[in-house]
This record gives structure tokens, C-alpha cells and sequence, in this order.
């Protein structure tokens, strides 16, 4: 990123940076969940229209994508790099006593995604604003993407449509409420971990709690399946997999006298490996079949793929890094451990390289939040320092990246 590039992009984001603000706090305002973010989809679409832009619809689904820069028709030898925001919202209650409280009864934007939309318009609307007296070095496609939160995930979506066919390189960020505003998080390789979801029926006969031996005594199996199912992958796989389960819902029964006919488990599966995630489904599936044989119940696993691990670039981390050296100052960068959570923007980089940094959000000295807690919130000061890292590294990215042929 050269030096009259970082000073326009700077010089941007203080002179809007109260909009970006008030856009964010809008959004948080009315959170939408995953594949119903129309309102969001709207807000992106008015403000890139009305800087001169061209958005396009993604099909089907609400989000869209937009070029800035000469476009993909117009010079297909350039490089194209792919900056990506996701637009949903969480089924929570935003318990925060703030202005900009959810207006969405168990809607609320738990997990930044607000930010993230925010930031990325910002992106676009700087080095639109820079377009106008300078040429970029190929194209910026700014995605917004619904439905993050639903496994496995709304960057298919995007894939289905196309949008990455031109793509050289993608970036993102993430908030992370565990780093000071400022901090940016980095990792070469995986930085996030696979997640999926597995959903157990057992069922029986039923019967009358004095008489469990006359009957499958469901209850009873469906505990020991819970309990033991987790121990049991843990002895099947690699240690350094770091394959986790863990249950989120056990249902069964309804009267304290009588063993009921079916049950339920619902939990998730992590696991660091992509080796491992390839092979899961199919142990889930025989050591849950193995666990429950002793007690004659029958059993249905409906296992759910979710997401891949998201494994950075490492050449893409070292752009944003020497991004976050010029923009934010030596020291601003930390590294970061792999996360068990899970995040689709792993589909993307298994179409094309790129790299995703987590931006702090935390005020500090204050409170931490976790993403997905109810009380979540961030340092607003984020997003200015989101778009100078994201809107840098798009540029030195499409100035590093060769010509197509």
C-alpha cells in the first residue's frame, strides 16, 4: 500500500467515520437472523448505489456483491481480491441498556456481524472515493453474505453463484472481544476449527418405570450414550485433532412413572483437523451404534456437516501484517491461537487463497465479552481501524498478485 494510498484511506475514514458509527448502531437496531437480512441487504445496497456504484443481488438469498475498481468486464487479466462482510444476526435477547438496543424481540447482533458489514461498506466507500482520482491496481469485490450462522453456512451460497470465479485472494475480519480496539489478532494456517451437527434419535418400546427389565429403559441408554460417546471419540482419533463433542439438548419423557419411547441428543462436533472432520461422520455414526447395542434401543444418527476449518495464507498473513506495521504502528499485532469455533469463511478459502485477522473490539480496561453472549458490544473505534487494515491489505494484495493470463 503506498504512502498517498494509507493517507486517502485515513483521511476517509476520519471524515466519515460518525457515519460509519451511526450505520452500525442502525443495524444493531434491527438485527436480522440468517437468510432474512433483506432490511441489511437494503442499507448496503442504498449507500454503494448512491457513491456512484453498481451493486449486484446475490440469487435467491439476500446479499450482494459489488466491484470497485475497473471490474472484472472491463480488464479480466487484472486481479480480482475479495473482501467479505456476513450480515445476520443471532436468535438472542440484547440485554445491553444502550441507545441502540435491539429493537427485535430475541434478536440481537451477539456476535459483531454488524461490525463487519460496516467495516466492508467502508471499505468499498474509501477506495471508491480514492477510484475517483487514481486508478486501483485491479478489483475489489466487496461480498455481503447472509446466513454465516446457519450450518453449513451462507458463503456457499455465494460460491453456488459464481461470485469467486475471478477471485485472486479473500480476506476478512472477525471481532474478537478478547483483544483490545487496536489489536489485531493474526495466524498462518488454521485460525478456526470445523463445526458440525449431530442429532441422535433412540428409541423403544416404553413402558412402566417398576418394570425396566421388560422393556428398553430408554432413559437409562440415552444418559449413557451421552456420557460416553464423547470419551470414546477421543480414544478413536489423533490427540492433537482436539476432536470435541458436546451436547446442547438431552430430551426424553414426560411423566416421572413411565420410560418413554424415544429420546433425544442435539450437540456439536469440533475439531481442529481437517483430516479429522473428513472422517468424523462415519465413526459418529458406528460409536453411536456400538454404545447404544447393549440396551436393545434403535437408534437414527442424523449427522449435519457444518462448516471446514478456516487455514489462512500464510503469504496473505504476512500482507496483513506488514499492513497492520504502516496503518497501526509496530506492536499492534499479536498472534492468536486456533479457535474451536466455527466460521464459513473455510468455503471460501477452499476455493482461493486468503486470510482472516481478528479485530479487537474490547475497550480497555473494560469488560470482556464472548461472542454470542447477550451482553455483547464493542469498542466502536473498531471500525475505522477495520476498514484502514481490510482496504491496505486489498490493495497490496492486488499489487502483489500476478496478471491473469
Amino acid at each position: 500500500m503506498e504512502a498517498n494510498e494509507t493517507a486517502a484511506v485515513a483521511g476517509w475514514v476520519t471524515t466519515h467515520e460518525s457515519e460509519l458509527v451511526a450505520l452500525r448502531r442502525d443495524l444493531h437496531a434491527h438485527p436480522e437472523l440468517g437468510r432474512q437480512e433483506r432490511r441489511t441487504a437494503g442499507q448496503v445496497e442504498a449507500k454503494l448505489r448512491a457513491a456512484g456504484l453498481s451493486p449486484q443481488r446475490l440469487p435467491d438469498v439476500p446479499g450482494l456483491w459489488c466491484d470497485i475498481g475497473a471490474g472484472v468486464d472491463r480488464d479480466p487479466t487484472a486481479p480480482v481480491v475479495v473482501v467479505r462482510a456476513d450480515m445476520d444476526a443471532l436468535p438472542l435477547p440484547d440485554v445491553k441498556d444502550v441507545a441502540y438496543r435491539s429493537t427485535v424481540p430475541g434478536v440481537a447482533h451477539a456476535c459483531g456481524h454488524d461490525v463487519h458489514t460496516t467495516v466492508v461498506l467502508g471499505v468499498g466507500l474509501a477506495l471508491a472515493d480514492y477510484a475517483r482520482t487514481a486508478s486501483l491496481p485491479g478489483t475489489v469485490r466487496l461480498v455481503f453474505q447472509p446466513a454465516e450462522e446457519l450450518m453449513p453456512g451462507g458463503a456457499l451460497d455465494v460460491i453456488d453463484a459464481g461470485v469467486l470465479k475471478p477471485a485472486s485472494a479473500a480476506i476478512a475480519v472477525h471481532c474478537d472481544p478478547a483483544l483490545d480496539v487496536g489489536t489485531i489478532g493474526l495466524r498462518a494456517g488454521p485460525i478456526t476449527s470445523a463445526a458440525d451437527a449431530v442429532e441422535i434419535t433412540v428409541a423403544g418400546p416404553g413402558g412402566h418405570t417398576s418394570r425396566p427389565q421388560n422393556t428398553v429403559d430408554l432413559v437409562y441408554a440415552l444418559v449413557r450414550l451421552a456420557a460416553d460417546m464423547p470419551a470414546t471419540l477421543s480414544r478413536l482419533v489423533d490427540p492433537r485433532s482436539a476432536l470435541s463433542l458436546v451436547w446442547g439438548q438431552v430430551q426424553a419423557g414426560t411423566v416421572a412413572n413411565a420410560i418413554p419411547r424415544t429420546g433425544q441428543l442435539r450437540g456439536t462436533i469440533r475439531t481442529l483437523s481437517r483430516e479429522t472432520w473428513d472422517s468424523v461422520p462415519a465413526l459418529v455414526t458406528r460409536v453411536a451404534e456400538q454404545l447404544i447395542a447393549p440396551y436393545g434401543a434403535q437408534i437414527v444418527v442424523d449427522y449435519r456437516r457444518g462448516v471446514p476449518p478456516v487455514v489462512n495464507s500464510a503469504e496473505v498473513v504476512d500482507v496483513f501484517q506488514s499492513v497492520v506495521d504502516r496503518t497501526l504502528g509496530h506492536g499492534a499485532s499479536t498472534t492468536v491461537a486456533q479457535s474451536l469455533g466455527g466460521e464459513d469463511f473455510g468455503w471460501i478459502l477452499n476455493q482461493v487463497p486468503g486470510a482472516l485477522a481478528r479485530l479487537g473490539t474490547r475497550v480497555p480496561g473494560g469488560a470482556t465479552y464472548d461472542l454470542h453472549q447477550s451482553a455483547f458490544d464493542v469498542d466502536e473505534r473498531a471500525i475505522g481501524i477495520g476498514v484502514r487494515l481490510l482496504a491496505g491489505t486489498a490493495l497490496d494484495l492486488l499489487r502483489h498478485t500476478p496478471t491473469k493470463p
